[in-house]
């Protein structure tokens, strides 16, 4: 049995735990933090790392929460993690909130499913030069719909709109191909994401140092900004439910 495996077992469990022991954890959990505009309500917060207890999970995930009551879902910024991973750990989450991370496919759904979140995605070049982009609707579908990509509303912040490509498209991996192409993206682009046939944007590639046409569209990219051979130098998605 595999790591993907005994994970995806004990999610069962707990599932049917979580089922028999709803009323004492109704009563226990009310109180804890279901996202970061839980803890956006408690004035005296302030940035920086937090446990949240998304609708369906019935242990912790630690989070980067922004004062503005926005919360960091994805976050690169030195190489440190690798991102080239499986399919579980894509959808439990890795990596550390106050560094690299990914906050996992299923704490997403959960999340966006609560209520309606805006997605701003940050990023920043070798150069020291900082440009964003702002989608006003953003969600993603279950599992058994491949947690598919639902986003729209663009705003430019002068990033350009890379991610209207990928917009509908289920989320593949090393190990589980779902994108549009006849060929696999997350092995040719050596990384994960809402691919189509392949992208315009691939944050979960490989870091490297900026322009780099050694080896082409493997990088930390965003197409419209800086084109398929330059790997940017930061680069987040955050969410904030939409007022």
């Amino acid at each position: 049995m595999t790591r993907c495996d005994v994970s995806s077992h004990l999610s069962q469990l707990e599932s049917l735990l979580f089922l028999v022991l709803a009323p004492v954890l109704i009563h226990c959990y009310c109180d804890l933090p279901a996202d970061c505009s839980d803890i956006y309500k408690d004035k005296s917060n302030t940035s920086g790392v937090y446990t949240i207890y998304p609708v369906g999970s019935t242990s912790g995930v630690q989070v980067r929460f922004i004062l503005s009551g926005t919360q960091v879902i994805q976050r690169r910024m030195d190489g440190s993690q690798n991102f080239y991973r499986p399919w579980c750990d894509y959808k439990t989450g890795f990596g550390v909130a106050a560094g690299e991370y990914w906050l996992g496919l299923e704490n997403i759904f959960h999340l966006t499913l609560r209520q309606r979140y805006e997605l701003l995605v940050d990023m920043e070049d070798f150069d020291g030069k900082k440009v964003s982009a702002r989608y006003s609707s953003f969600s993603i579908d279950p599992e058994s719909y491949g947690y598919k990509l639902q986003v729209s509303g663009f705003t430019d912040g002068g990033a350009g709109d890379s991610l209207a490509y990928h917009n509908g498209q289920k989320f593949s991996t090393m190990d589980k191909d779902q994108d549009a192409s006849s060929k696999h993206c997350a092995r040719l682009r050596l990384g994960a994401f809402w691919y189509n046939g392949c992208h315009y944007a691939n944050p979960n590639g490989i870091y490297r140092r900026g322009a780099d046409s050694t080896i082409s569209y493997v990088g930390v990219e965003w197409y419209h900004w800086k084109g398929r051979d330059y790997s940017l130098k930061s680069f987040s998605m955050k969410i904030r439910p939409v007022k």
